[in-house]
């Protein structure tokens, strides 16, 4: 328990900076269900029986370090999906996931994670959290460099998807991707398998976007302005994970995941992923 009011204090430490959600995001469906707000400092998203609503970045980035602060659908949230997802294009397209799959009140949300690599997935994680995400704001940040794809939230690593392509396993690193989140009805199968449909009486169900922030190399007109590599391993180009943050993962992983594609035999009978005896 000390580490949990160890982390639920760090969390309050972190947090991206705050920038205007206007020039960093377009929205792109959902007919005036997903609204920026506050000046460009809130953008919220919402869903009905009709229809759900997503936005996307104006940005596509080649490797950085992503930051969105997010507020879940509260109460009864079960059949919906808040998706938030780094991705690029085409039938071999790299895409990097966090999912938020509703539960019924006072059942804790899943916290889904996977990595595409040129079109190939099948690379879920899921998550219980350590607090209530509907009650107030947290930082999910993505850290992507040529070396590793972190998960974290509020600071906390919970996966680290390293590059082993030294091992026959693609990594995305040649794809640029734009940022794109949505909110939308998935009552076939996020839920309990599918066993718990979505409450309309519910409806309209609202999750809530803040503190955006990207320390990335933008990509424009077929370059990045990435950086040249630097020496500094506290730079998000070199990082990785120290001691401490490995303990912090695997206390996580231990007390908290709920899925590892790499532990499912059933799943995979011709043998494990690759990645997974190397991890």
């Amino acid at each position: 328990m000390a580490l949990v009011f160890l982390l639920l204090a760090f969390s309050l430490m972190t947090g991206a900076s705050a920038g205007n959600l206007y020039q960093d995001f377009q929205i792109t469906w959902g007919d005036g269900r997903a609204k920026i707000l506050e000046n460009g400092q809130l953008l919220t998203l919402s869903l009905d029986k009709a229809s759900g609503s997503g936005f996307q970045s104006k940005n596509e980035y080649l490797f950085g370090k992503i930051d969105m602060q997010l507020k879940l659908v509260p109460g009864n949230s079960a059949g919906t999906v808040t998706a938030y997802y780094l991705s690029s294009q085409g039938p071999t397209h790299d895409e990097i996931d966090f999912e938020f799959l509703g539960n019924l009140s006072g059942d804790p949300y899943t916290l889904h994670t996977n990595v595409f690599a040129q079109g190939k997935g099948n690379r879920e994680m899921q998550f219980h959290l350590w607090f209530d995400p509907t009650k107030d704001f947290h930082t999910y940040s993505i850290l992507w460099n040529p070396k590793h794809i972190i998960f974290m939230v509020d600071g906390t690593p919970i996966r680290d998807f390293k590059n082993m392509e030294s091992k026959g396993v693609a990594f995305p690193k040649n794809q640029p991707m734009r940022i794109y989140s949505s909110l939308w009805n998935a009552d076939d199968w996020a839920t309990q398998g599918g066993r718990i449909k979505t409450d309309w009486t519910k409806a309209p169900f609202t999750a809530s976007y803040r503190n955006f922030n990207a320390d990335a190399c933008v990509w424009s007109s077929g370059t990045s302005n990435c950086p040249p590599k630097k020496s500094n391993s506290a730079d998000w180009w070199n990082q990785d994970l120290d001691s401490t943050s490995q303990a912090r993962m695997r206390w996580v992983q231990r007390n908290y995941m709920i899925y590892n594609y790499c532990t499912d035999q059933k799943r995979f009978p011709q043998g494990l992923p690759p990645e997974c005896s190397m991890a």
